[in-house]
């Protein structure tokens, strides 16, 4: 840059010496005839063409230096042959010519037409040489040509600089924005472009934010429909919800207030921060719908787990459009958070059927699927996908250590974990280790969920999170190492939060930790700010476990002074794609009578088989045992096991998910429940997956 002011000096000087040139060439052919001018003008034409060309190059160094261009070699010979004409220029010639102007602008602020201007073909070569640029090495290299050869006042020109910075923004954003810099008037689509490209590129999503306010500062170009979707953009990628409501009054204010492409943006954006009722406001208003539409909002009820709303709006979604990759993917997710498995399985087929690619290559719709089989609880179909797959990323691998985990196959996700490292050499990530972790959590595998802990930070440089540290510490706390627990709590270098005071506390309740203890546990749950039942509960299980039965009682009446209720179980039960809701003690159902009956039969049976009722979880007050298992007996999971005894086929596993973890006499009952009929139960509890069949458990009675 500090040679800017010795290239413009040339080029001033340069021009004075070509229009000297000329003078002498003509005062020469006037004196010596026709004959003697055309050989001294043949020469001296020679030397003009040179000369013209080396005076391009220099106001082209002086323009590419500004933008990085390498042309030392250029400037060398061009100073060359300035000290070799110097000599043979005449002084009077030089004080004739005329006071050199400035050099001519880098692009117009108009277009005019020019004599003798580059002809269209050649913008053309330009364009389309710029069509088969690869990198930003040939860019350059047009872009050096476009400089020197083509005229900035042609009306082509100022497009095909359009396209240069189109190019160069995503390539080489910097170079974008002093090309940009350099253009005096840039039309809305220069500035649409910038905008683009930040917001496609994680680190400059704010300068798409300052583009639109510098743009509107300026106020010599409007924005349009392309604008308002690249700055709505960047506002959902940052949150700044006060930013994207005024980008959407400019947007109404300019007449784009039913534009599909405007309004698509807009539901993106109120459904990433979260105001899922605006972005449902404005997709009601839609008068014009696109499949991104449902797609957008469809996305935006997955993302904040309203599932139940998501799959209402796929079956409305299918009265007018048929759904795309993107649309399956989000209704996989919403399966697999309602444990919807019909519908679930549908989905595949549905992809196996209509769809026009392969399904094995493509890596998200599968790592959906994979994720939605091991939340419904069917590994077996997951681990076929994910074997099936033709390309697996980490994230499929993560998902696949994970279902294994939360379905008590600590072994499998630990093997799943070596074969990703040694034959895919993908580097795990944070979440791989949570999934690991929690593996040796659900089967108390203590001194591996210790050594895995130790690997992630000293082996893979990963710094621990809450996450892992509550792995470990509810690991640590439920295989009896409560004090170890404790101390990794007080080394910890963040704060630990509810969850991790509540593991201790639950891991008192089960292992008889001391009521001190317990009790200064449960105010560390409630200073966390956790004010849900779950601590109430688990303190009067402490309390129940000592035999202190008045602390019980003042617990029972503290939770009602402070409007405090138990959260309610509830056990959903999926038959013939209708999911049933059944809660604790649940009379509302149509078949109530039949659920009832069936709870008799299965009475009996229990009976014989030996069956004996743990009362240390049932009611917070000392009852009479008759009251205290009439209790047992109606909570939600019975209730749901009773209508799949019912209304299934014979031979059909019964699928039930549960809002609460399962109680100790609930476990003990459908392990017996699963011999005694001689069916198959999985039940996916608030923890993990508990597979029940021929009287056993897959998590051995840990959980």
């Amino acid at each position: 840059m500090t040679l800017i002011p010795r290239y413009v000096a040339l080029v001033a000087m340069m021009h004075s010496l070509i229009v000297g040139i000329r003078h002498q060439v003509l005062r020469s052919a006037a004196d010596d005839g026709e004959k003697a001018a055309h050989p001294i003008k043949s020469k001296t034409e020679s030397w003009m063409v040179k000369f013209s060309d080396y005076f391009e190059l220099y106001y082209f160094v002086d323009v590419a230096c500004q933008f990085g261009l390498p042309l030392q070699k250029s400037f060398t010979r061009a100073t060359q042959f300035l000290k070799w004409t110097l000599p043979v220029l005449n002084t009077e010639s030089m004080a004739l010519a005329p006071a050199p102007r400035p050099p001519p602008q880098l692009l117009p602020s108009k277009t005019t037409d020019i004599p003798n201007a580059p002809s269209s073909d050649h913008h053309s070569r330009l364009l389309f040489s710029l069509k088969r640029c690869s990198d930003m090495s040939q860019l350059k290299q047009i872009h050096a040509r476009t400089l020197r050869s083509t005229s900035p006042h042609h009306p082509k020109t100022f497009f095909l600089y359009s396209q240069i910075l189109h190019f160069s923004s995503f390539h080489d954003f910097s170079y974008a924005l002093k090309l940009f810099n350099q253009i005096e008037s840039p039309n809305s689509f220069m500035w649409n472009t910038l905008m683009r490209a930040c917001a496609h590129n994680v680190n400059n999503k704010e300068q798409a934010i300052r583009l639109y306010l510098e743009m509107l500062e300026q106020a010599l170009v409007l924005p349009d429909k392309h604008t308002f979707p690249f700055v709505l953009k960047s506002c959902a990628y940052l949150f700044a919800f006060s930013e994207g409501k005024q980008v959407h009054a400019h947007a109404l204010k300019h007449g784009f207030g039913s534009d599909v492409y405007v309004n698509n943006s807009l539901i993106h954006f109120y459904a990433s921060c979260g105001c899922l009722d605006l972005a449902e406001k404005v997709f009601v208003k839609m008068s014009e719908r696109s499949l991104v539409s449902w797609n957008a909002l469809l996305e935006g009820f997955v993302q904040f787990g309203k599932f139940d709303s998501a799959l209402n709006l796929f079956g409305e979604m299918r009265k007018t459009l048929d759904p795309d990759g993107f649309t399956l993917q989000s209704v996989v997710s919403a399966c697999a958070g309602l444990g919807a498995l019909s519908l679930g399985m549908w989905v595949h087929a549905y992809l196996l059927k209509m769809c026009d690619f392969d399904l094995s290559v493509d890596v998200f719709i599968n790592n959906a699927l994979v994720d939605m089989y091991c939340k419904c609880g069917s590994l077996e179909l997951a681990r076929q996908v994910f074997e099936g797959m033709l390309e697996r990323d980490l994230t499929s691998w993560n998902h696949m250590i994970r279902g294994f985990a939360m379905h008590g196959k600590a072994e499998a996700a630990i093997g799943c974990f070596h074969e990703m490292v040694r034959t895919e050499s993908f580097r795990p990530n944070s979440i791989t280790f949570i999934g690991v972790l929690s593996a040796c959590n659900h089967k108390g595998m203590v001194s591996e969920g210790r050594r895995y802990f130790d690997m992630m930070i000293t082996n893979y440089k990963i710094k621990p999170a809450l996450e892992h540290y509550g792995c470990l510490v509810d690991l640590l706390a439920r295989a009896g190492f409560i004090d170890e627990a404790l101390d990794l709590v007080s080394t910890m270098p963040m704060r630990p939060d509810a969850v991790i005071w509540r593991s201790l506390l639950d891991a008192c309740s089960k292992k008889n930790g001391s009521v001190g203890l317990s009790e200064e546990l449960a105010r560390q749950v409630v200073e966390s700010g956790d004010v849900g039942s779950g601590v109430y509960v688990l303190l009067s299980r402490v309390y129940a476990s000592a035999g202190q039965w008045d602390d019980v009682g003042l617990v029972r009446k503290l939770m009602t002074d402070k409007g405090v209720t138990k959260e309610p179980g509830c056990s959903s039960i999926e038959i013939d794609g209708v999911t049933h809701e059944l809660f604790a003690g649940d009379t509302s159902h149509p078949h109530t009578n039949e659920m009832y009956q069936m709870l008799e039969v299965i009475d009996e049976k229990l009976e014989s088989a030996g069956y004996s009722p743990d009362y240390s979880q049932a009611p917070l007050i000392n009852e009479l045992n008759e009251t205290r298992h009439r209790t047992l007996r109606l909570h939600s999971e019975r209730l749901a096991i009773a209508l799949g005894l019912l209304k299934l086929q014979p031979g059909t596993p019964i699928r039930i998910f549960k809002n609460l973890r399962v109680c100790n006499d609930c476990h003990e009952v459908t392990k017996l429940i699963s011999r005694v009929f001689n069916v198959e139960i999985i039940v996916r509890d608030r923890a993990r997956f508990h597979h029940f069949k021929d009287g056993l458990c897959s998590c051995s009675d840990y959980w």
